[in-house]
Protein backbone atom coordinates (compact mmCIF):
# COMPACT_ATOMS: atom_id res chain seq x y z
CA UNK A 1 0.00 0.00 0.00
CA UNK A 2 1.18 3.43 -0.71
CA UNK A 3 1.70 6.27 1.24
CA UNK A 4 -0.75 9.08 0.89
CA UNK A 5 2.18 11.88 1.46
CA UNK A 6 4.95 9.97 0.31
CA UNK A 7 5.26 11.86 -2.72
CA UNK A 8 4.79 15.17 -0.72
CA UNK A 9 7.47 13.95 1.65
CA UNK A 10 9.96 13.33 -0.92
CA UNK A 11 9.14 16.65 -2.72
CA UNK A 12 9.99 18.27 0.58
CA UNK A 13 13.27 16.60 1.47
CA UNK A 14 14.50 17.08 -2.18
CA UNK A 15 13.96 20.75 -1.01
CA UNK A 16 16.16 20.52 1.94
CA UNK A 17 19.77 21.91 2.19
CA UNK A 18 21.36 19.28 4.13
CA UNK A 19 25.15 18.34 4.50
CA UNK A 20 26.38 15.35 5.79
CA UNK A 21 30.36 13.72 6.98
CA UNK A 22 31.87 10.81 7.45
CA UNK A 23 35.05 11.48 9.37
CA UNK A 24 37.31 8.25 10.32
CA UNK A 25 39.95 8.64 13.22
CA UNK A 26 43.08 6.40 14.19
CA UNK A 27 43.39 6.03 18.21
CA UNK A 28 46.95 7.52 18.67
CA UNK A 29 47.31 7.07 22.38
CA UNK A 30 46.14 4.42 24.08
CA UNK A 31 43.16 5.08 27.27
CA UNK A 32 45.16 2.69 29.44
CA UNK A 33 44.46 3.24 33.11
CA UNK A 34 42.76 6.90 32.51
CA UNK A 35 39.24 7.80 33.05
CA UNK A 36 37.08 5.79 30.10
CA UNK A 37 33.92 7.03 31.58
CA UNK A 38 34.93 10.69 32.08
CA UNK A 39 36.08 10.58 28.56
CA UNK A 40 33.24 9.40 27.05
CA UNK A 41 30.88 11.38 28.93
CA UNK A 42 32.66 14.22 28.02
CA UNK A 43 31.90 13.42 24.00
CA UNK A 44 28.36 12.26 25.24
CA UNK A 45 27.78 16.28 26.10
CA UNK A 46 28.96 17.31 22.99
CA UNK A 47 26.84 14.94 21.32
CA UNK A 48 24.02 16.73 23.02
CA UNK A 49 25.02 20.24 22.33
CA UNK A 50 25.50 19.93 19.20
CA UNK A 51 21.99 18.56 18.41
CA UNK A 52 20.59 21.70 20.14
CA UNK A 53 22.43 23.41 17.04
CA UNK A 54 20.94 20.73 14.65
CA UNK A 55 24.26 19.08 14.05
CA UNK A 56 23.16 15.78 14.43
CA UNK A 57 25.21 12.96 14.84
CA UNK A 58 23.86 9.81 13.47
CA UNK A 59 26.72 7.09 14.95
CA UNK A 60 30.07 6.55 16.01
CA UNK A 61 31.08 2.95 14.62
CA UNK A 62 34.32 0.78 15.61
CA UNK A 63 36.14 0.13 12.41
CA UNK A 64 38.95 -1.02 14.21
CA UNK A 65 40.26 -4.46 12.74
CA UNK A 66 38.33 -3.80 9.71
CA UNK A 67 40.65 -1.39 8.46
CA UNK A 68 44.76 -1.49 10.10
CA UNK A 69 44.83 2.07 9.94
CA UNK A 70 41.70 3.37 11.33
CA UNK A 71 39.26 2.84 15.11
CA UNK A 72 36.47 5.34 14.87
CA UNK A 73 34.02 6.84 12.30
CA UNK A 74 31.45 9.59 13.27
CA UNK A 75 28.73 10.11 11.07
CA UNK A 76 27.17 13.70 11.41
CA UNK A 77 24.62 16.10 9.33
CA UNK A 78 23.82 19.39 10.09
CA UNK A 79 22.30 22.73 7.62
CA UNK A 80 25.83 23.84 6.59
CA UNK A 81 29.19 22.75 5.76
CA UNK A 82 30.26 25.49 8.54
CA UNK A 83 28.70 23.50 11.13
CA UNK A 84 30.06 20.43 10.82
CA UNK A 85 33.37 22.11 10.84
CA UNK A 86 32.92 23.15 13.51
CA UNK A 87 31.46 19.82 15.50
CA UNK A 88 34.39 18.23 14.19
CA UNK A 89 36.96 20.05 15.67
CA UNK A 90 34.97 20.49 18.59
CA UNK A 91 35.89 16.52 18.89
CA UNK A 92 39.11 16.86 18.33
CA UNK A 93 39.37 19.39 20.99
CA UNK A 94 37.71 16.84 23.73
CA UNK A 95 40.28 14.26 25.74
CA UNK A 96 39.00 11.51 23.83
CA UNK A 97 39.38 13.56 20.25
CA UNK A 98 42.75 14.65 21.34
CA UNK A 99 43.84 11.15 21.21
CA UNK A 100 42.56 10.67 17.47
CA UNK A 101 44.82 11.40 14.28
CA UNK A 102 42.62 11.87 11.65
CA UNK A 103 42.70 9.55 8.63
CA UNK A 104 40.10 10.14 6.41
CA UNK A 105 36.96 12.50 6.34
CA UNK A 106 34.53 13.80 3.46
CA UNK A 107 31.49 15.65 3.08
CA UNK A 108 28.61 15.27 1.07
CA UNK A 109 25.33 17.10 0.23
CA UNK A 110 21.87 15.59 -0.86
CA UNK A 111 20.44 16.20 -4.24
CA UNK A 112 17.59 14.80 -5.43
CA UNK A 113 18.64 11.44 -7.23
CA UNK A 114 19.42 11.72 -10.64
CA UNK A 115 16.54 10.39 -12.27
CA UNK A 116 14.22 8.61 -9.34
CA UNK A 117 13.26 11.90 -7.09
CA UNK A 118 11.39 9.82 -4.75
CA UNK A 119 14.27 7.50 -3.77
CA UNK A 120 15.89 9.85 -0.49
CA UNK A 121 18.64 8.84 1.75
CA UNK A 122 18.01 7.06 4.97
CA UNK A 123 19.09 9.63 6.96
CA UNK A 124 17.24 12.87 5.45
CA UNK A 125 13.80 10.61 5.85
CA UNK A 126 14.97 10.21 9.55
CA UNK A 127 15.07 6.15 9.30
CA UNK A 128 16.02 4.60 12.11
CA UNK A 129 19.76 3.88 12.13
CA UNK A 130 21.28 0.58 11.81
CA UNK A 131 23.76 -1.75 13.78
CA UNK A 132 25.94 -1.54 10.86
CA UNK A 133 27.03 0.57 8.23
CA UNK A 134 29.75 0.30 4.85
CA UNK A 135 30.77 3.88 3.55
CA UNK A 136 32.81 4.38 0.08
CA UNK A 137 32.88 6.80 -2.33
CA UNK A 138 32.98 6.67 -6.12
CA UNK A 139 33.82 8.43 -9.08
CA UNK A 140 31.92 7.80 -12.20
CA UNK A 141 33.87 6.99 -15.85
CA UNK A 142 33.79 9.84 -18.30
CA UNK A 143 31.58 8.61 -20.26
CA UNK A 144 28.40 8.15 -18.12
CA UNK A 145 27.28 12.14 -18.15
CA UNK A 146 27.83 12.05 -22.01
CA UNK A 147 25.43 9.13 -22.03
CA UNK A 148 22.15 9.66 -23.64
CA UNK A 149 19.67 10.09 -20.20
CA UNK A 150 17.27 7.07 -21.49
CA UNK A 151 20.64 4.74 -21.37
CA UNK A 152 21.50 6.01 -18.15
CA UNK A 153 18.13 5.62 -16.88
CA UNK A 154 17.62 2.11 -17.86
CA UNK A 155 21.15 0.65 -16.26
CA UNK A 156 19.97 3.02 -13.15
CA UNK A 157 16.88 1.23 -12.92
CA UNK A 158 18.31 -2.80 -13.49
CA UNK A 159 20.69 -1.34 -10.78
CA UNK A 160 17.93 -0.66 -8.76
CA UNK A 161 15.83 -4.09 -9.45
CA UNK A 162 18.77 -5.59 -8.22
CA UNK A 163 18.68 -4.12 -5.14
CA UNK A 164 14.95 -4.74 -4.00
CA UNK A 165 15.52 -8.50 -2.71
CA UNK A 166 17.42 -6.29 0.46
CA UNK A 167 14.92 -3.70 2.13
CA UNK A 168 15.88 -4.25 4.91
CA UNK A 169 19.69 -2.73 3.68
CA UNK A 170 19.18 0.88 3.87
CA UNK A 171 20.79 3.26 1.10
CA UNK A 172 21.85 7.00 1.45
CA UNK A 173 23.17 8.04 -1.26
CA UNK A 174 24.47 12.11 -1.44
CA UNK A 175 26.39 13.95 -4.20
CA UNK A 176 30.01 15.57 -2.96
CA UNK A 177 31.26 17.53 -6.31
CA UNK A 178 33.57 20.11 -5.37
CA UNK A 179 33.52 19.02 -1.94
CA UNK A 180 36.30 16.60 -1.69
CA UNK A 181 37.79 14.19 -4.31
CA UNK A 182 34.90 12.26 -5.49
CA UNK A 183 31.52 13.04 -6.96
CA UNK A 184 29.00 10.58 -4.43
CA UNK A 185 29.17 8.85 -1.46
CA UNK A 186 27.36 5.94 -0.61
CA UNK A 187 26.51 4.22 3.21
CA UNK A 188 24.66 1.09 3.19
CA UNK A 189 23.07 0.90 6.66
CA UNK A 190 21.30 -2.65 8.00
CA UNK A 191 21.48 -4.45 11.51
CA UNK A 192 23.15 -7.85 9.72
CA UNK A 193 26.39 -7.06 7.98
CA UNK A 194 26.48 -9.80 5.76
CA UNK A 195 23.20 -8.34 4.13
CA UNK A 196 25.63 -5.67 3.02
CA UNK A 197 28.24 -8.23 2.00
CA UNK A 198 25.36 -10.09 -0.10
CA UNK A 199 24.31 -6.53 -1.59
CA UNK A 200 27.22 -5.32 -2.34
CA UNK A 201 28.03 -8.82 -4.26
CA UNK A 202 25.25 -8.93 -6.05
CA UNK A 203 25.72 -5.19 -7.44
CA UNK A 204 28.88 -6.03 -8.87
CA UNK A 205 27.02 -7.82 -11.77
CA UNK A 206 25.24 -4.23 -13.08
CA UNK A 207 25.61 -2.52 -16.25
CA UNK A 208 26.15 0.73 -14.65
CA UNK A 209 29.25 -1.02 -12.82
CA UNK A 210 31.25 -0.22 -16.05
CA UNK A 211 30.88 3.60 -15.23
CA UNK A 212 32.61 3.43 -11.94
CA UNK A 213 36.31 4.43 -12.10
CA UNK A 214 36.68 4.80 -8.63
CA UNK A 215 35.25 3.30 -5.08
CA UNK A 216 38.20 3.19 -2.62
CA UNK A 217 38.53 3.65 0.36
CA UNK A 218 35.47 1.73 2.15
CA UNK A 219 35.40 1.90 5.58
CA UNK A 220 32.77 -0.28 7.22
CA UNK A 221 31.78 -0.22 11.03
CA UNK A 222 29.53 -1.14 14.24
CA UNK A 223 27.51 1.18 15.78
CA UNK A 224 28.12 1.91 19.32
CA UNK A 225 28.06 4.15 22.52
CA UNK A 226 30.53 6.26 23.35
CA UNK A 227 31.01 4.31 26.95
CA UNK A 228 30.73 0.75 24.44
CA UNK A 229 33.91 2.67 22.57
CA UNK A 230 36.23 3.81 25.75
CA UNK A 231 35.71 0.39 26.73
CA UNK A 232 36.67 -1.45 23.91
CA UNK A 233 40.14 -0.05 22.81
CA UNK A 234 43.43 -0.07 24.41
Amino acid sequence: MSVPNQGKLAKEINETIRYTMWSVFRLDRPLGSDDRGAEAVEVEELVARLAGDDVVVRGAYDVSGMRADADLMIWWHAPTAEALQVAYNSFRRTALGSRMVPVWSQTALHRPAEFNRSHIPAFMAEEEVRDWVCVYPFVRSYEWYLLPEDERRDMLREHGMQARPYPDVRANTVASFALGDYEWMLAFEADELHRIVDLMRELRASRARRHVREETPFYTGRKRTWTELTDLWP
